[in-house]
């Protein structure tokens, strides 16, 4: 073997003879020599490549079990495990920040639950339905069904031949009030310039007297003509017509709070209580209920009520009971009942139908746990379930549970929880809270 060329590769003479006939033979052999020569030489290279690699290289494939698609790694068993538990962790200082505590579950029995049709209709005591004050034509409207009104504000202008009445006798004890005090002060003034005349003894007694007999008699008309002033003014007010001298009657809004109804059509003519405008203050509504002969004793007066309307599906409103029914309507069997439900949110409307959840049913076994462990989350009433851990934190997961008899104060969950469960009893929405900032959304930068 020469250095550098292997035994193969040496040109033998025969070779040589050809290669001074072909010149193109001259350099196309040492080329396929050379190129023979790299193809063995690159086998070992590759074999090591692949002892190297390790068993992970060599079997067929296992880099792609190892890596998803476009050399994604797949997700770990760890990483599975974590998506499949929806809980949330808090540390010692945020437990300690929102006031969470948790204990036990009691068990006892509760009544069950049954559901009672109701509705929500404006409170009466702060609706005002307001009506033509007298026969005319409708002028004016101000005002449209959903505006917020103040207390004062105009809302229908009506043309009326008795506001035009009042106005002009209204006019008329101005104007004669005004003369009975001219009168009265008239008199007044005599009898004072008598006084002096007599103590000079400058008129005689008899005249004095009849100064003051004038004088009562000035008082006596001056008081007549107040009289018939406030009774012209009352009427005139009533009409809606103090205001104004063109015989225009003027409706005004006695309340704050939002036109609810508007039946006041310009133009058209009216008879006199002919409903105008209805005025409701919303921050309050009525939860009227006919509750069957056999839940008759489960409405007390000052009890909370719990209800559901389709409108906000999953949520509960509470009412607290401010009458009930003397007795039952003879025609349907139902008791009468009413709540006042606090609407200052604005959410709730009139007329909306709900279901009211009464403590009528058979007893059944329950947990009872504090009012405000029960949460919605997602539109579903949870409780949270605490896991302490040594280091002062807590792991808390939500259960969806049923609701049962509630009383403002605590709450009969009837399915979701066993004996042993512990369960956050304080502190609650801030567990709450923590769940829903863990199913917003992240933003993508």
């Amino acid at each position: 073997m020469i250095k550098g060329y292997p035994m193969s590769s040496i040109p033998t003479p025969d070779i040589v003879r050809r290669r001074r006939n072909c010149p193109l033979a001259a350099f196309a052999v040492p080329l396929l020599v050379a190129v023979a020569a790299c193809s063995r030489g690159s086998t070992p290279t590759d074999d090591t490549a692949r002892k190297d690699a390790g068993p992970s290289a060599s079997a067929g494939g296992s880099d792609t079990s190892a890596k998803g698609m476009a050399g994604m790694p797949m997700p770990s068993a760890k990483r599975d495990a974590g998506a499949r538990d929806s809980g949330i962790t808090l540390t010692a200082a945020q437990i300690r920040h929102g006031g969470v505590a948790w204990q036990p579950v009691e068990m006892g029995t509760s009544a069950a639950a049954v559901a009672v049709p109701g509705q929500l209709v404006p409170n009466e005591d702060r609706t005002a339905r307001l009506g033509a004050p007298g026969s005319g034509r409708v002028v004016r409207v101000h005002v449209r069904p959903g505006d917020r009104v103040a207390g004062g504000q105009l809302l229908v202008t009506v043309q009326s031949p008795e506001a035009g009445a009042a106005q002009s006798d209204l006019a008329k004890a101005r104007a004669e009030l005004s003369a009975r005090q001219a009168q009265a002060a008239y008199a007044k003034s005599a009898r004072e310039r008598a006084e002096r005349l007599l103590a000079l003894k400058a008129i005689p007694r008899q005249e004095y007297e009849r100064t003051l007999a004038d004088e009562e008699l000035a008082r006596s008309g001056l008081a007549q003509a107040e009289a018939e002033l406030t009774r012209a003014r009352t009427s005139a007010e009533q009409l809606g017509a103090a205001g104004s001298t063109s015989g225009e009657s003027e409706l005004r809004a006695p309340l704050s709070g939002v036109v609810l109804a508007r039946t006041a059509i310009p133009g058209t003519v009216i008879d006199a209580g002919a409903p105008l405008v209805v005025i409701t203050d919303p921050t309050t509504l009525w939860l009227n209920i006919n509750a069957p002969e056999a839940l008759a004793g489960a409405f007390r007066t000052g009890a909370m009520l719990r209800f559901t309307t389709p409108a906000y599906a999953g949520e509960t409103f509470a009412g607290r009971v401010d009458a009930v029914g003397a007795g039952l309507d003879p025609g349907t069997r139902t008791l009468s009942v009413r709540a006042t439900v606090d609407n200052r949110t604005g959410r709730l409307k009139p007329e909306m139908i709900t279901t009211v959840s009464a403590n009528g049913g058979p007893s059944v076994a329950a947990a009872i746990v504090p009012d405000g462990a029960v949460q919605m989350l997602k539109g579903k009433p949870v409780v949270f379930l605490a896991r302490p851990q040594p280091n002062g934190s807590a792991r808390f997961v939500s259960r969806e549970v049923e609701i049962g008899a509630r009383d403002g104060t605590r709450a009969a969950v009837t399915r979701g929880l066993t004996a042993g469960d512990v369960v956050v009893t304080k502190g609650a929405f801030a567990v709450k809270a923590q769940f829903e900032k863990g199913t917003m959304p992240k933003m993508e930068m």
